[in-house]
């Protein structure tokens, strides 16, 4: 099955944020790629499949500016209320994150991308995921990603899964984008099971055929 609105729609509308699958009490492990990022508090970040995430939280609190995308419209709203008047100076995306961007929005410093890119199964999906990036990302900014890896599950919340290596994820980006750090990292879930992940952080240095900046 294809990941749909209506799928997430009701999976965010009849399931506390806890008892997700993919829930985490902090976002330690993004953190640590964002520290190597010089003065990224403050930056313009894009969070695809932002769901519920305790990491919108823990950014606002450091000064970034957001904009938050996601497929369901149940999780964007959740956030909204969870935020309260905190969500003024947000950009909300809601659309299927494989297609192309239909609303205006900021250049981005920095893509963060916390397990939503492997839901995305069909080729024509990830090349216009990828397209995405590179249309909205800043030349030297950057990108994180954190994907089920090789050896993790092959479905999560009822969908098949296209898992990563650093190796494939770097195949998608152009010669513009350097990996800067990665590590291999075994997440438990909130029913205990280990679900192997990888994380990398990319900077985009120069567009292919330039000169630099």
């Amino acid at each position: 099955m294809k990941s749909s609105s209506r799928h997430w729609d009701a999976i965010f509308s009849d399931t506390e944020d806890s008892k997700l699958g993919w829930y985490e009490k902090n976002a330690s492990k993004t953190l640590e790629l964002l520290n190597y990022i010089p003065k990224w508090k403050g930056s313009m970040i894009f969070l695809p499949g932002a769901g519920t995430s305790v990491l919108i939280e823990e950014l606002l609190a450091r000064g970034v500016k957001l904009v938050l995308n996601d497929i369901s419209i149940e999780a964007l709203n959740r956030v909204k209320s969870r935020l309260g008047n905190k969500y003024k100076e947000i950009n909300w995306l809601c659309q299927d994150i494989g297609q192309p961007i239909r609303d205006s929005i900021p250049d981005i410093d920095i893509w963060i991308d916390r397990a939503v890119l492997h839901f995305l199964t069909d080729e024509d999906d990830i090349k216009g995921y990828f397209g995405n990036l590179k249309s909205t990302l800043k030349v030297g900014g950057y990108a994180i990603f954190a994907e089920f890896s090789k050896t993790g599950a092959p479905k999560c919340a009822g969908l098949t899964l296209h898992r990563y290596s650093i190796k494939e994820i770097s195949g998608y980006l152009d010669s513009s984008f350097r990996i800067v750090a990665h590590f291999d990292y075994t997440y438990i879930n909130p029913f205990g099971g280990t679900r192997p992940y990888i994380y990398a952080l990319y900077k985009r240095e120069v567009y292919p055929g330039s000169h630099g900046v």
